[in-house]
């Protein structure tokens, strides 16, 4: 009997994702998110120590391709304390641990050899101010009493943007919005992204926080612009030292800071705009 001709792999998607991976992954962590949030914070904050750790550690393995020697364990110590200290003492203590988290690193840095000593340790202030830091804007969305539904909004509106782009620009994308940093972004796709945000976010603000529409509408063009610059900027990233993603941990996404890029850029101007739009 002749053989079956072997089975055409899968592909991956016009996108370039395999999808219902993808939608698995996205579910589960969406539920681990949700459960945490909702129920005990403090589990909450330590998943996300845990999450931009292992995207700093993602980070740092993508800068030793280009020679960049950024001190790993100050690095990683950074992502797990400013978090923590950010939820515990708010703005202050969480640029506190930078400014401790920089000493630390110039110190370890100081101790190794001389070669290229400034550039690891712009490295290694870069990855602590890009993951650490900013994730520690998470962590100050987390400590009001109605913390739990603005970090909902912050992630899901950041989420919107993902979703809503990636199914516009399936669809409709023809004109590329960066072709030389991220091809298959499409000015269709951003179109979409921005349509999907704002009407989130009127229609969260308006039902979660009691805000007006038009508060709802700004929140959501900030965040598609910022989550966008994110995704791109991290692009620019893999595009400069050569690699597709930053890790394999999750199918469907690539690495954790392949799902962190966005958020990371968009985590700032969350709060500051949830505070503003809503005192507490």
């Amino acid at each position: 009997m002749p053989s079956a001709p072997p089975e055409p792999a899968r592909s991956p998607g016009r996108a370039g994702r395999d999808l219902p991976a993808a939608i698995a992954v996205g579910a589960s962590l969406g539920a681990l998110v949700i459960v945490t949030l909702f129920t005990v914070r403090i589990v909450w904050i330590l998943i996300v120590a845990a999450g931009v750790t292992i995207g700093a550690y993602e980070l740092v393995r993508a800068l030793n391709v280009r020679g960049l020697r950024p001190p790993l364990l100050p690095v990683l110590g950074s992502t797990i304390a400013i978090p923590l200290t950010a939820y515990a003492a708010g703005a202050e203590g969480q640029v506190l641990s930078l400014f401790v988290t920089v000493a630390v690193i110039l110190a370890w840095r100081l101790a190794g050899p001389r070669e290229q000593l400034w550039q690891d340790f712009a490295a290694g202030v870069f990855v602590a101010v890009y993951i650490g830091f900013l994730a520690g804007f998470a962590s100050l969305m987390t400590s009001p009493p109605d913390g739990p539904r603005r970090v909902l909004i912050f992630i899901a509106a950041t989420v919107c943007s993902d979703v809503g782009g990636y199914a516009t620009g399936v669809l409709f994308g023809k004109h590329p919005m960066a072709p030389t940093v991220s091809p298959k972004k499409s000015w269709e796709g951003f179109a979409g992204s921005a349509t999907f945000c704002m009407l989130f976010g009127a229609l969260t603000l308006r039902f979660l926080l009691h805000q007006t529409y038009w508060e709802g509408v700004l929140f959501g063009l900030a965040v598609v612009c910022t989550a966008t610059v994110g995704d791109l900027g991290e692009s620019l990233i893999k595009r400069d030292i050569g690699i597709k993603d930053m890790g394999t941990l999750l199918p469907g996404h690539g690495g954790i800071m392949d799902r962190l890029d966005s958020l990371l850029c968009t985590a700032p101007i969350a709060w500051l705009l949830l505070t503003h739009f809503a005192p507490t």
